[in-house]
């Protein structure tokens, strides 16, 4: 079979008569914007002599502003808290700052001593003959008396 054979043609399409008595209510013939008329389901347009308005329904709260409105407290109420805290903890951080400045000091006098030592020292030997001084003490006994000889050289 090729495809030009007259089982591949298209055949038109037997569409069912329908009555007007056939269709039920709500659905009505309708023409498409290509032109096409099929039937669909419409809503019924009320007449604004005949029938009432219908009451308006609330529209229901979108889930984000719901969402919002109930996180709100609780942000509010943990930032309250956190200001509460930091009020109390205040006098803390500020000692703590304080240390960690005297820290910073001792450090730096740690580091800096050697440097000043060797400076001082050079200066001495620069200076004249260095003095050794030596200490002999001696006690008998755990409460006699000291006895001690002071050496100048």
């Amino acid at each position: 079979m090729r495809y030009g054979d007259p089982v591949h043609q298209l055949r038109p399409l037997q569409q069912p008569v329908l009555l007007p008595a056939d269709i039920p209510p709500g659905v009505e013939w309708v023409t498409l914007p290509n032109g096409i008329r099929t039937l669909a389901y419409t809503h019924p347009q009320p007449h604004p002599a005949t029938e009432p308005e219908p009451a308006r329904r609330a529209e229901p709260v979108p889930r984000w502003a719901r969402t919002t409105a109930l996180l709100a407290p609780t942000v509010g109420g943990g930032i309250g808290a956190a200001g509460f805290g930091i009020s109390y903890a205040a006098p803390g951080v500020l000692a703590m700052a304080e240390a960690l400045w005297a820290a910073v000091a001792l450090i730096a006098a740690g580091a800096l001593a050697p440097l000043l030592l060797r400076a001082g020292s050079a200066r001495a030997h620069r200076g004249g003959p260095v003095q050794h001084v030596t200490q002999n003490i001696t006690a008998t006994g755990l409460f006699g008396r000291a006895t001690g000889t002071l050496n100048n050289r």
